[in-house]
């Protein structure tokens, strides 16, 4: 057990697993959790305003693309460094210091906003936005982690869900709104950067932390290890094979303004809907798993919940009635949640701490390649085949990827409650 844990001793954590608000008790990931809200929230209004302002210059949609092209590429190429630097380095001041380039990206694009500037040099700044959140994520995923015990690790990663579908819902919003009432995307950008410096503010506030760092000199080797634990960690890398597939196949986001407006035939409004759907069934399953009593057949519960994604999928592509639509992506935010929260508490409570940053690197791209690679597959079968058999067929490879892993990590099935694996 680390000596950050027995330090953690204000509230008494034998109930912890029965109390919904276990890990928003502790002072620091209070002040962490409301930081990187606020950060995710600025972040989410940005992106509308970025997507808004590009194409209202370019009137082009390859613009549009580039956008998370620009973010996700540095992700990628930097995440053996940036997972090393997390476990090598101070990662309160590595989270500061990547906070702290976002918001100054921020106001370089409201400068540019104001002035009109290049558009080359909105991509330059999305791109150092990139580099700044693929040194934040190992960062801030590792010290999450530290901030409490062990037991309150799944109640943990069900907070942090819901702070990000919080702001997935609020974020857009007032992206949206801020644009219509102050007139341009320049005041949203601004916004964004106040919200970074707040987020900095509130890290800034918390504990330092006693850290079990790497010490293996630097080579290929110990830059790799975190790929190298996942893959000889079968349980791990069995619940993180099948989140990125399920995400891959099964996103049925990126065809939303197809499906609107060919399929359902509704309006812009009903988008908006349809779009915010996902985030509204996380965040409320997000709230259900806080008060329920942790999982005690966490397996069965993984496998079940990414086949019920799936299965909505499926509906959701042969539907065309709007409200069977809407209800079903709802689900699927729901049901994602499940897996999401079983996965990161999966992944931290078999996760040395001298590793946590190196593995929550590879754990991002997962994610972060899986999104961007689903957006496009959607739109590439969709292109081929049409919309409908793109999302009906995504749902039909979730199951069977559900299928497939349960065969080859047979384990994933029998794996109970997790707190059951501290220590191990």
């Amino acid at each position: 057990m680390s000596s950050s844990k027995r330090k953690l001793n204000l509230p008494n954590t034998k109930s912890a697993k029965h109390d919904p608000f276990a890990a928003l008790r502790f002072r620091d990931y209070r002040l962490f959790t409301i930081g990187r809200l606020l950060l995710f929230v600025g972040s989410q209004m940005q992106t509308v305003a970025i997507g808004w302002e590009l194409y209202d210059r370019t009137n082009s949609a390859l613009a549009l693309g580039g956008v998370g092209l620009a973010q996700v590429l540095p992700m990628i190429a930097l995440t053996l460094i940036t997972g090393d630097v997390a476990d090598r380095r101070d990662r309160k001041l590595t989270m500061l210091l990547s906070v702290l380039l976002l918001a100054l990206c921020s106001l370089a694009l409201a400068v540019l906003s104001w002035t009109q500037g290049a558009v080359v040099l909105i991509y330059t700044c999305l791109a150092l936005t990139g580099i700044a959140r693929a040194f934040l994520k190992p960062a801030s995923d590792a010290l999450m982690w530290q901030l409490i015990p062990v037991r309150a690790f799944t109640n943990a990663a069900t907070w942090n869900s819901s702070s990000f579908q919080l702001a997935s819902v609020i974020g857009p919003a007032l992206g949206g709104f801020g644009i219509a009432f102050l007139g341009s995307a320049t005041g949203v950008y601004v916004l964004a950067a106040i919200a970074g410096f707040m987020c900095f503010i509130l890290t800034a506030a918390i504990s330092k932390q006693k850290t079990i760092r790497s010490t293996e000199p630097i080579s290929l080797k110990a830059l790799s290890a975190g790929a190298k634990f996942v893959w000889e960690n079968q349980l791990i890398l069995a619940a993180i094979t099948l989140d990125m597939f399920a995400v891959l196949l099964g996103g049925a986001i990126a065809l939303l303004p197809i499906f609107a407006k060919d399929i359902l035939q509704v309006g812009p409004l009903e988008l908006g809907y349809l779009q915010a759907a996902p985030s509204i069934g996380a965040l409320f399953m997000a709230i259900v798993l806080a008060y329920l009593p942790p999982l005690r057949q966490a397996g069965p519960a993984l496998l079940w919940s990414v086949v019920g994604f799936g299965v909505v999928t499926i509906i959701f592509g042969l539907s065309r009635w709007f409200w069977l639509s809407l209800l079903m992506l709802v689900l699927s935010g729901a049901l994602d949640t499940i897996s999401v929260v079983i996965r990161h508490t999966l992944v931290q409570i078999r996760t040395p701490d001298n590793l946590r940053g190196r593995v929550a690197a590879i754990n991002s791209v997962f994610i972060s390649a899986s999104n961007e690679l689903g957006g496009f597959e959607s739109g590439l079968t969709a292109a081929l085949f049409g919309p409908i058999i793109s999302v009906v067929g995504g749902g039909i490879g979730t199951i069977a990827v559900v299928i497939a892993v349960a065969a080859i990590w047979p384990g994933i099935a029998k794996l109970g409650a997790l707190q059951e694996y501290e220590g191990s």
